[in-house]
This record gives structure tokens, sequence and C-alpha cells, in this order.
């Protein structure tokens, strides 16, 4: 439905998708920016820093427009129009997630992929076939990754009701550290995104692996292959806690 009413304005649809894809593109103007002084960051040269950039705009850019529409799911537990979703046949996390389907989300993923094909095109790497296939499976594990991390927010809004800029924090604030390599950051932060929340097999791990370049934490190098492991282990607690947090709904009371 949100599909076909987006259609109904098809210059409407094409300058905010291009608006999505500009905006979203700031992000790598601003690494830009920081290349037009240093010859590397962290270590890192511009195409390495790309390719992080690229696998996770894309990933990330997957999710949002599959499931981003959960940080909507606090004010609907605020006003009881959760109720509505209840009585549906069908499941509520697939009409959370459809909620106010934006396809102009396709600029995000459109923008990681132009910075993702630089990065391939210049990076000087010996592509084996475990290399090539490395690559979707960190753009379909990462994405699975970030999926439960919006579902485990959505879980928490059940409890916090106002809780959708905590739940961005983790989502949206993890695709742009992402982004950067994790050289440039303490080594705290880069155990906490490795073993708590396990953002870093989102592109960070396997991504090093592709590059030739030593994890921070010295990990083995099988930690590489890892993250559909990891993301099939994140969506079964995320589902746990979406389930946790649907049966402790009680309405508004009134």
């Amino acid at each position: 439905m949100w599909i076909r009413s987006t259609m109904a304005y098809r210059a409407s649809f094409a300058m905010t998708a291009f608006g999505n894809l500009a905006a979203t593109s700031f992000d790598f103007v601003a690494i830009l920016l920081m290349f037009s002084q240093v010859d590397e960051l962290g270590g890192y040269t511009l195409p390495e820093i790309a390719f992080l950039y690229g696998v996770v705009g894309v990933a990330f850019g997957l999710t949002d427009l599959m499931i981003g529409s959960m940080d909507r799911l606090g004010s609907r537990v605020r006003d009881g129009t959760l109720d509505t979703l209840l009585v549906r046949p069908a499941p509520v996390l697939a009409q959370v997630a459809a909620d106010r389907f934006a396809l102009r989300r396709l600029g995000r993923i459109a923008q990681g992929l132009f910075v993702l094909g630089y990065a391939i095109a210049v990076l000087d790497i010996d592509w084996t076939p475990l290399k090539v296939l490395m690559v979707p499976m960190m753009v379909l594990s990462g994405g699975l990754v970030f999926g439960a991390v919006f579902v485990a927010g959505g879980a928490f809004q059940f409890v916090a009701q106002d809780a959708a800029e905590v739940q961005n924090s983790f989502t949206y604030g993890g695709s742009t550290l992402l982004q950067y390599p994790p050289t440039v950051f303490a080594k705290d932060l880069v155990r906490g995104v490795t073993f708590v929340l396990p953002l870093a097999f989102v592109n960070w791990v396997p991504a090093l692996y592709v590059l030739g370049r030593p994890y921070p934490l010295d990990l083995p190098t099988w930690v590489a292959f890892a993250p559909p492991l990891v993301a099939a282990g994140c969506c079964v607690l995320a589902g746990l806690a979406w389930r946790a947090g649907l049966r402790s709904y009680r309405s508004t009371g009134s």
C-alpha cells in the first residue's frame, strides 16, 4: 500500500530518493575532506576506508529500508494504536516494519553501492574466490545484525515507551562508527562492539581479512568467517526479546 501511494507521485519519489542519497553522501564527503589534509587515517588509506564505508552503507541501508520504521513503535505503545495491529491476522513485527514503508531509502543503498564499487575498483587486493564471496556475505550478515539491533530496540520500547533516540544511537550511531577503521577508537570501545554488541562483525572483522589487515584485538583468522553465525545468534536473541516485549504490552488502559 505504501509503495503504491509513493509511486502515485513519481517525480516526488525521484526527488526524495535523490535527496536521501545526497544527504547520506555528506558522511563520505566528510571523510574526503579529512583526506584532503592527510594521506592516512588510523593507518588506513582512502580506498580502504571507502571499502569499510561501502559495506556498512549497503548493509545498513537494506535494513533501514526493510525495518527502519521500528523506531515509531514507541509512539504506538504510548498512544495505544498498537492495539490495531494485534487484531489483524498478520505478524505484528511485519506490520510494524511495513508501517509507512519509505521507498526513498533506496537512495542510501545506492550511495553505499557507489562507494563500495569505487573501493573495489581502486583497491590493490589479491582477489580469491573466497574473498569475492565474502563481500556479499558481509552485506547480508551485516544487514541481519543491524536488523536484530532494530528489533531488540523495538522490544526495549515496550518497556521504555519513549526510547527511539536510544535505539537510534545503536543503529544509526553504530553505522556511523563502522564507517571508520577500528584503529581510530579506544580498545575498550573496540572490545565492546566485538564481544558485547557485535557490530564489528558487520564489516570490521571480515573486511580486515579481505584487506589483509590485522584486527586490533589480535583475533584468530577464522573469526573473519563467523559473521553468519553471529548474525543468526543476534536474530535469535532479538526474537526472544521481541516476544517478551510483546507479551508485556498492556495497552494504555483507557
